[in-house]
């Protein structure tokens, strides 16, 4: 179509559709997305991470052609913070040669390279590797007196990896899937430890064991508070966490004798409206000793919104108030604590902090997305996945401070896109006028940190 024939049409289209051609060229020069990835690697160099990889049994090929353990491991960091979710995905940081130019890589792995990398680790080598890693990371953060939270999640698996199974899973019923385990420092919102494990296994399966490795992690610091929901209230966990003079609160499974003494309780203190409070001492069903139970209790009327279990398995009694019963939810929470039952409810509450970590985890890091069909492999990628997380935590109370607690997605976008090349060994960032004052900041703050950092003030 010629130029005068597109004019011609033009005068039968609506006068704000105006056609704009614009010419294109093509140009070697080395240009980047991610500029805003020298934030990162400002922060790798000052936290030491990679000098400590080098001191770790990490396992290296033997080929002359083979690419450094470290480089593989920053890579895969790279890739997840700037959005990739597959092995896949990771040809673009691959491809991207000002990036590898900030990092100082000499080359890449490609995704089957991440795959073959991470199917080197065996049982015992992952265990020792990331025990000593995470030990030494959270020994250059100084916090005390933190509140530890204890959760599992279910992630759908579509083929046949090994450990993926058919058990709980409530988003695609009958999938098979891992569950796997996580402890979370609430405080500094980092990850503390991760399992993966078998999909057909219950939430407190091998928690003991778990929890172990957690506090030799967290070696010389003390857990004012251990939180976790129904799924881990066991006699087994509730008896390890008092031996250690740990306060805890946790969400009790609502069984049929718990739900006959609420029924029973007559005296309530109203919080609000269609809210009540209560508590009592309870012997449940495989526990040595009675606990303090904390009831809470709303009125499906009146808070719309109300979470919780009815009382269902009373149906068979005769004369049962059918507002306690069908038109009430509870929640029932066991503590070991000396505190204010509201207090100890509020406590609990601040625990759904745990599932926005794991939100964030599976949509931003791409969590579910690396995986094997070795179970070890799909593990090794999957605890990787958690000290990149723990070093996107740290940038952000680093730079950020008061500032409200980003997603990374947010921090994508934000902090890291930004269009970047490198002239004469310097990196040249795209940034407006306005933003460059703010950008310095960012990099003002990593520059001024020492460690080990201290988080307690």
């Amino acid at each position: 179509m010629s130029l005068t024939q597109i004019l011609q049409l033009n005068n039968f289209m609506p006068r704000c559709l105006i056609f704009v051609f614009m010419n294109h060229e093509y140009s070697d020069k080395l240009v980047t997305p991610w500029g805003g990835m020298q934030e990162m690697k400002k922060l790798i160099d000052k936290t030491g991470i990679s000098k400590k990889l080098g001191e770790l049994n990490l396992p290296e090929g033997k080929s002359n052609n083979t690419i450094d353990a470290i480089s593989i491991i920053e890579s895969f960091w790279v890739s997840i913070w700037i959005g990739c979710f597959r092995f896949s995905h990771t040809a673009v940081v691959r491809l991207d040669k000002v990036l590898c130019e900030i990092f100082g890589w000499k080359r890449v792995a490609s995704g089957t390279t991440y795959g073959r990398f991470f199917k080197k680790f065996t049982p015992s080598l992952n265990n020792s590797v990331f025990i000593e890693l995470n030990s030494w990371f959270f020994e250059q953060v100084q916090f005390d007196n933190y509140t530890l939270d204890v959760d599992s999640s279910v992630i759908t698996r579509y083929g046949e990896q090994e450990g993926s199974k058919k058990g709980y899973n409530p988003n695609k019923r009958g999938r098979n899937s891992h569950h796997p385990l996580f402890a979370f420092v609430n405080d500094i919102r980092m990850v503390a430890n991760c399992w993966n494990r078998s999909g057909n296994t219950s939430s407190s399966n091998n928690c003991i064991n778990f929890l172990e490795e957690t506090f030799a992690i967290l070696r010389n610091k003390k857990v004012g508070l251990f939180r976790a929901d129904s799924g881990f209230c066991s006699e087994t966990i509730l008896k390890f966490i008092e031996e250690k003079n740990i306060a805890y609160v946790m969400s009790c499974k609502l069984y049929a004798n718990l739900q006959s003494a609420i029924y029973s309780v007559a005296k309530w203190q109203p919080l609000g409206m269609g809210i009540w409070i209560t508590e009592m001492e309870f012997k449940q069903g495989g526990w040595s000793k009675p606990r303090r139970i904390i009831v809470i209790k709303q009125q499906e009327e009146v808070r719309k919104k109300s979470t919780g279990k009815r009382l269902t398995s009373l149906f068979k009694l005769e004369d049962i108030d059918q507002d306690k019963v069908y038109k009430t939810r509870y929640h029932a929470f066991v503590s070991n604590q000396e505190l204010p039952a509201v207090e100890i409810w509020e406590q609990y509450k601040r625990r759904g902090d745990a599932e926005n970590r794991i939100k964030e985890l599976k949509e931003d890091f791409g969590v579910q997305g690396f995986c094997m069909d070795n179970f070890c492999a799909t593990e090794t990628a999957m605890r990787f996945v958690m000290v990149a997380y723990n070093l996107m935590s740290l940038f952000r109370l680093l730079t950020l401070q008061k500032q409200p607690y980003p997603r990374l997605s947010t921090l994508r976008f934000n902090c890291f896109a930004v269009g970047s090349w490198v002239d004469d060994n310097v990196l040249k960032m795209s940034v407006p006028l306005k933003r460059r004052q703010w950008y310095e900041s960012l990099f003002s703050f990593i520059e001024n940190t020492k460690l080990p950092l201290s988080l307690t003030g």
